[in-house]
């Protein structure tokens, strides 16, 4: 999961991460989001909303480690929704989860 976590970071200094609600939703709908985290501590509609977003335009979607920990890994305060831009990021972070069994991954 660190490791997942310290892409996370590079992601965000390269600026090819948005995170906040409606950032992401609009970078969804564009299809410009390669893919999406979201916090495993988020609220059950939080968790819906992105979920059926991520479905409707196959953005693939994360369903990561807790808002404390996904936000001190990009340099800010607490954080539960995070999308990539960047497809190599996205594919480092894909890898990485794939072999991490406490973060769970839906294409």
């Amino acid at each position: 999961m660190s490791k997942m976590l310290s892409r996370l970071g590079l992601a965000m200094r390269a600026g090819k991460l948005v995170t906040g609600d409606e950032i992401v939703m609009k970078t969804i709908r564009s299809k410009e989001a390669k893919l999406f985290i979201v916090a495993g501590d988020a609220s059950n509609n939080t968790h819906k909303k992105f979920r059926d977003k991520c479905g409707t335009y196959k953005v693939p979607l994360i369903i990561g480690p807790g808002r404390i920990s996904l936000g001190s890994s990009i340099g800010k305060p607490e954080r539960v929704v995070i999308a990539l831009t960047d497809q190599g990021f996205a594919d480092m972070i894909r890898e990485e989860v794939e072999k991490t069994p406490e973060v769970e991954y839906i294409e």
